[in-house]
């Protein structure tokens, strides 16, 4: 299925336009799931609203589009999104089958998309936020000023004027580096077109990967993907070597909960995993700090006194972490460990907590000093790595419900999520 957003080369929240004087809309940045969901419990209300997307329609999606998630549908459809699609000719897929990112695009995003595709703007990329006359200093009549934003298109950049932000950027495109110290480094960076920080395409790329020498870096399910991806290439290219390195005690612990866990999908992994290293198909290497990293025929990783062998290619699945730099001007708090909204931090820590559990949670706690300044989705748990889109949902409903006025709505949140079978804390987490 195709489908295209025309780019607007304005709306009616430019700085000169009369509307502004009147209601001005609420800015989404990013139109990914989080994103459409916001756009959806906007258009539910009457709500004037537009997005704001820095590539096409769901770009970060796209970029793992060819991976099956572990989540089933019931958990990747927002509920306003689905009520405004019932209403058309759209089929809703089955709540158990789970989908691929590709899928969850065609069969789900781009139908969404549709409802709306005026009120979206595709590349146009957010360079910056402010209050309009105004930066982070200066207190007096702050919150009745409008917020600022300044776009880069391909026509040059742009102000676009909102009442509110709501900030569903992700994380994905900020990928944590191989060093365990969380350093980027210029010997990590010269090295970028050996290493891949995302889950490789292997099958579309086998010349890349195909009787080489690779190196999967971290411990969840990102990284367990990309395991499973070169076994399966393994089988025809027998020479392929892999090594999995951790940072666990153990290698067990990255198993995850297996049969116990609600997402069978997601329990499968760590089973066929469990499987392939009791196997010896997989070499792996726990604990492991990577603490420096170079070129000597190869790519060498060292953790103290030990020095692998060098590998041709790294896959580095280390998790991500949020940018704030479009906000530099914006009154907003992050969270010293995590770097997720500070009232959140406390619930999500992998330090503290399980994955197999969050509480219930919306705007109260998404709330910022900057009034009408949000930011949700996996952006809101910084470099938490426990996100779910239905933890999204909800956050956005909950915060949409409170720019609309209906404060009884914004508090009543509730959240279920499926129980990962790990239910452990620690140091090591389960993720």
């Amino acid at each position: 299925m195709e489908f295209k957003i025309i780019n607007q080369s304005s709306t009616c929240c430019g700085p000169s336009d009369s509307c502004c004087d009147t209601k001005l809309p609420v800015a989404i940045i990013g139109a990914g799931p989080i994103g459409l969901a916001a756009a959806a419990h906007l258009k539910q209300r009457n709500m004037p609203f537009f997005v704001l997307e820095a590539g096409e329609l769901a770009a970060n999606v796209r970029s793992w589009q060819h991976v099956t998630l572990f989540s089933p549908w019931q958990y990747n459809i927002d509920s306003a999104a689905r009520t405004l699609l019932e209403q058309t000719s759209w089929q809703s897929p089955q709540n158990e089958v789970i989908p691929t990112g590709k899928e969850l695009i065609e069969l789900y995003l781009a139908p969404l998309a549709t409802l709306f595709e005026k009120q979206i703007h595709t590349n146009h990329r957010v360079v910056a936020i402010t209050r309009e006359g105004t930066d982070r200093m200066k207190s007096v009549k702050r919150e009745s000023k409008p917020f600022l934003i300044y776009v880069d298109t391909c026509c040059g950049t742009k102000t676009m004027k909102a009442s509110a932000i709501i900030d569903a950027t992700g994380t994905w495109g900020n990928p944590n580096p191989a060093l365990s110290n969380g350093l980027w480094l210029p010997a990590e960076q010269k090295l970028a077109d050996r290493i891949e920080y995302h889950i490789p395409d292997v099958k579309s790329n086998e010349e890349v990967y195909a009787n080489k020498r690779i190196a999967v870096v971290g411990g969840g399910h990102s990284a367990i993907n990309s395991l499973l991806n070169l076994t399966t290439l393994k089988e025809k290219f027998p020479n392929t070597a892999i090594t999995w390195i951790l940072r666990k005690a153990r290698v067990e612990d990255a198993f995850g909960g297996g049969s116990n866990d609600e997402l069978a999908a997601r329990g499968e992994l760590g089973l066929r995993i469990a499987e392939l290293v009791k196997k010896g198909v997989i070499q792996v290497e726990t604990p492991f700090r990577i603490q420096s990293i170079r070129e000597q025929e190869g790519i060498v990783l060292k953790d103290g006194n030990k020095t692998l062998e060098p590998f041709d290619r790294l896959i580095v699945n280390t998790g991500s972490r949020p940018s704030f730099e479009i906000h530099r001007e914006l009154r907003f708090q992050a969270d010293a460990i995590t770097e997720a909204v500070p009232a959140l931090a406390p619930l999500i820590d992998p330090n503290e907590h399980s994955c197999g559990s969050v509480p219930a949670h919306g705007e109260k706690e998404l709330r910022q000093s900057e009034k009408n300044f949000y930011i949700v989705g996996s952006k809101s748990y910084g470099r938490a790595p426990t996100f779910l889109m239905a933890t999204g949902y909800e956050q956005v409903r909950s915060v949409v419900a409170y720019l609309a006025g209906d404060l009884e709505a914004a508090s009543n949140v509730q959240l279920h999520l499926p129980e990962t079978g790990v239910c452990h804390s620690g140091a090591g987490g389960c993720c």
